[in-house]
């Protein structure tokens, strides 16, 4: 019997959804994808602020996106979850859940009773005081994750987990053979970009930089007096480069590229940062994603800046598609079921 489970990305601008038949089997049935704008203000950085606007616009995604199940998977991954290297004395799942409130309070910014706890081990070792577990230690608030879970159940669904988002994208872009080596996949979004390192499909490191496509938008419209409309128009149609033949966009060009830079930058840091931590697991190439890297120039402008491969991604390379659904209803912008995507291939662990 088959089991369809929704994948729900939360983001600041819009609510995106994608169900999948059989996530637990090797090879899941994309059946369709759906999305609405969420008015401004209603989610900030991946939080919801105003649980029944969420709601009520949870209700017309599932009614005009037609998804069959109410069973669904969210994910979180802003400025309120935290992840950090973490090496443990080596145990079962269980108990180094029940011991990481003793052993983590000095890396939380947060009393550890306002935070929701994980581990994700990455590898193991034999040391000289026994054998430990390397991993990520994964923390959240806690009233940050219950408060997005309380607007979606309020629309009547059912929540099967919480999952991380850069976990989320790494399951929908290195499944099989695409995660082979060391891959950095790099997601900018409206507001936060997310950089997650992996080996072999396995997760190493992951950093949430702070700004994102929002950021050069905002940069635009109030350095040059305009509103975001135009402040987008322009953002879209200048992109990143180092010249312009018409005057008038030389000042829109010099913000975007100093605006841009600030977050290759970031980019760049986090890479020489896990390649200084872990000299042997090189990063190979990078997949860009992501509503903010559909900027003309950016791709090649971070190619150049971390002198490493920036290559396209195929969510859907390893994945069975209905009929129904046509993935060249995405546009140009593919990148924008991945997240959802790799939330409903989750729900299968």
């Amino acid at each position: 019997m088959s089991t369809n489970v929704v994948g729900i990305d939360i983001g600041s601008a819009a609510i995106r959804a994608v169900e999948l038949r059989d996530p637990d089997k090797a090879k899941p049935t994309v059946m369709r994808y759906s999305e609405l704008p969420l008015p401004a203000g209603a989610v900030n950085r991946g939080e919801v602020i105003e649980p029944n606007t969420v709601s009520s616009v949870l209700k017309q995604l599932w009614s005009t996106g037609g998804f069959t199940s109410k069973n669904v998977v969210i994910g979180m991954g802003n400025q309120r979850v935290l992840a950090r290297d973490l090496t443990l004395p080596k145990m079962s799942q269980t108990r180094i859940r029940e011991a990481l409130p003793y052993q983590v309070q000095e890396l939380l910014p947060v009393p550890v009773t306002e935070a929701m706890l994980d581990f994700y081990p990455v590898s193991e070792e034999q040391t000289e005081g026994g054998p430990v577990v390397h991993g990520l230690l994964i923390a959240a608030i806690k009233e940050a994750v219950l408060g997005n879970v309380r607007a979606v159940e309020k629309s009547g669904l059912t929540t099967l987990g919480v999952d991380l988002i850069p976990f989320a994208l790494t399951r929908a872009l290195l499944r099989e053979g695409a995660g082979a080596g060391t891959v950095a996949i790099v997601d900018i979004g409206a507001s936060a970009t997310t950089i997650v390192i992996a080996s072999n499909g396995v997760p190493q490191f992951l950093r949430i930089i702070p700004a994102g496509g929002d950021d050069l938008t905002t940069a635009l419209a109030q350095r040059l007096e305009i509103d975001s409309l135009q402040a987008e128009g322009i953002k879209r149609g200048v992109g990143l480069r180092t010249r312009v033949d018409d005057p008038q966009f030389q000042r829109p060009m010099e913000i975007i590229n100093e605006v841009t830079s600030e977050l290759l930058s970031s980019a760049r840091n986090t890479l020489d940062y896990f390649s200084q931590a872990r000299p042997d697991a090189r990063v190979e190439r990078i997949l860009l994603t992501g509503g903010g890297a559909q900027l003309s120039g950016l791709p090649d402008a971070l190619a150049e800046l971390t002198r490493t491969p920036v290559v396209p991604a195929d969510p859907f390379a390893s994945l069975g598609l209905a009929k129904s659904f046509r993935p060249e209803q995405l546009g140009q912008n593919k990148s924008s079921i991945l997240v959802a995507l790799g939330l409903a291939l989750g729900s299968a662990a």
